[in-house]
C-alpha cells in the first residue's frame, strides 16, 4: 500500500463506519499493519492508505498490533501532557502537540468484537492522533498559525530536495 502524503485531499476528509466484517476487512487491515511498519511507524489509518473507512491500526510496544474498527473516544482525563508528534503522512515534521494524558476508549476489533479499554501515555496519544486521521485531522490543525505555516514551509523545502 501507499501511503498518502500532505497535502493529499483524502486526509481532510472523514470516514464512513465499517459495516462488513469480513475477510476483506482482514486482509485490508492486515495490509495496513505490513505498510505501517514497513514504513516504521507506530500508526496508520484508513485514509493514509486512500480508503474512508473508520479504522486504524497501531503499536506502540514489542507486542501484537492492533486493529481499531468504528473507534470513539468515550471519556478523557483532565491531566494534559505535550509531547512530540509526527506523522508518516508528513514526512520529516515533528511538533509538540498537547492531548489528554489518559482516553476511555470503544469500538470493534476486526471480527467485530467489541472492545473496551483504558489507555494511558503513548498508547493514548496513538489513539487520539489515528482517531483524527478518521475525521479529517491532523496534527499540525493543533498548532499556532505561526509554526505551522513555519512546518509547512519546511515541508514544502523538503519535498523539491
Amino acid at each position: 500500500m501507499e501511503i498518502l502524503k500532505y497535502p493529499s485531499e483524502v486526509l481532510r476528509q472523514k470516514t464512513l463506519p465499517v459495516v462488513d466484517f469480513d475477510k476483506n476487512l482482514k486482509q485490508f487491515t492486515d495490509s495496513m499493519i505490513t505498510t505501517m511498519l514497513e514504513g516504521r511507524g507506530i500508526g496508520l489509518a484508513a485514509p493514509q492508505v486512500g480508503t474512508l473507512l473508520s479504522v486504524f491500526v497501531l503499536q506502540v510496544e514489542e507486542g501484537k498490533p492492533l486493529v481499531f474498527v468504528n473507534p470513539e473516544i468515550v471519556g478523557t482525563s483532565m491531566e494534559t501532557i505535550a509531547y512530540e508528534e509526527g506523522c508518516l503522512s508528513i514526512p520529516g515534521l515533528y511538533e509538540e502537540v498537547v492531548r489528554p494524558e489518559a482516553v476511555q476508549i470503544q469500538g470493534f476489533n476486526v471480527k467485530g468484537r467489541r472492545i473496551k479499554m483504558e489507555c494511558a501515555d503513548l498508547l493514548a496519544r496513538v489513539f487520539q492522533h489515528e482517531l483524527d486521521h478518521l475525521r479529517g485531522v491532523l496534527f499540525i490543525d493543533y498548532l499556532n498559525d505561526m509554526k505551522r505555516d513555519r512546518l509547512l514551509a519546511q515541508y514544502q523545502k523538503n519535498l523539491k530536495k
